[in-house]
């Protein structure tokens, strides 16, 4: 069996299929573990969302911040009149609720045991154990999949928080927990999150520095693959693998395998009129 740990996909069908023939998937034995944003801009989130639920059996996806976005439209549009067109082809689908389901089933960190190896979409503070990680993660699991989903989607969209505390409860608590691991690029020292910034390394505000880079981080003793990060660009490094190389805005598409360490990519079609990736 081979555990293919896979970039931000975002709605990219076709680059997706030809990734999926570069590696020679096999769904009889195979596994893909996708680090987040499946889904937007691509213009194919549906197909998407279709293939890798066709595979859910051999599929993990750990959300990403998109992913939120079309799940909390979802709930603002029960009517499928959302603005977003590409969403708007999911939610006029015979299978909207279906597809639904079973993205928020899916889950915000995965922890691959042979090579001590967590995967999500964007990363962690420094203050956080892989045993926090892992933990918080699920707590976020558990409400998507519960009836209270619909009322913590609402609140997501219109909490600004971006300092965890130990102490925080409920839903406030929830919401801080999907910032970090969805949407973390920057961090300083204290855990403060800076969503604005979205460049590469170097280019943040003064007393900031990547969340991989504190030197004192409680998850440096295990590895990462994650993405959501386009303008770090592919990376595969001793402590952790970048895999988000910008399909969505001609870059390419990238797989990494975990029991060799190899890197697979296909080119992608430019999409137009890109300045700078959104947090």
């Amino acid at each position: 069996m081979a555990h293919y740990f896979i970039g931000d996909v975002q709605g990219c069908y076709e680059p997706l299929q030809r990734l999926l023939k570069r590696i020679r998937f096999d769904p009889a034995d195979d596994r893909l573990i996708f680090c987040g944003d499946v889904v937007s801009r691509g213009g194919a989130s549906l197909e998407v969302l279709r293939l890798l639920h066709s595979l859910r059996h051999r599929v993990i996806v750990t959300l990403g911040n998109h992913d939120f976005h079309l799940l909390a439209e979802d709930v603002r549009f029960p009517d499928g009149g959302t603005p977003d067109r590409e969403f708007r082809r999911i939610f006029q689908a015979d299978d909207r609720e279906k597809l639904m389901d079973w993205l928020a089933g899916q889950r915000l960190a995965y922890w691959h045991k042979p090579d001590k190896l967590i995967a999500l979409h964007a990363g962690v503070i420094p203050q956080w154990t892989v045993k926090d990680t892992l933990a918080y993660a699920r707590e976020v699991e558990a409400v998507l999949r519960s009836p209270k989903r619909t009322k913590f989607l609402r609140k997501l969209l219109r909490d600004r928080r971006r300092v965890w505390h130990d102490n925080l409860s409920g839903m406030k608590r929830r919401a801080m927990i999907t910032h970090i691991l969805t949407r973390i690029r920057y961090c300083d020292a204290g855990g403060k999150l800076n969503l604005s910034a979205t460049g590469p390394p170097g280019t943040q505000p003064a007393g900031y520095l990547p969340w991989f880079k504190h030197k004192h981080r409680l998850t440096r003793n295990v590895k990462f693959a994650f993405g959501h990060w386009a303008s770090l660009g592919t990376r595969v490094k001793k402590r952790y693998v970048a895999l988000d190389s910008g399909c969505v805005w001609g870059g390419q598409l990238s797989a990494w395998r975990a029991e060799d360490g190899e890197l697979f990519q296909v080119p992608c079609k430019a999409k137009q009129g890109w300045k700078q990736e959104k947090a």
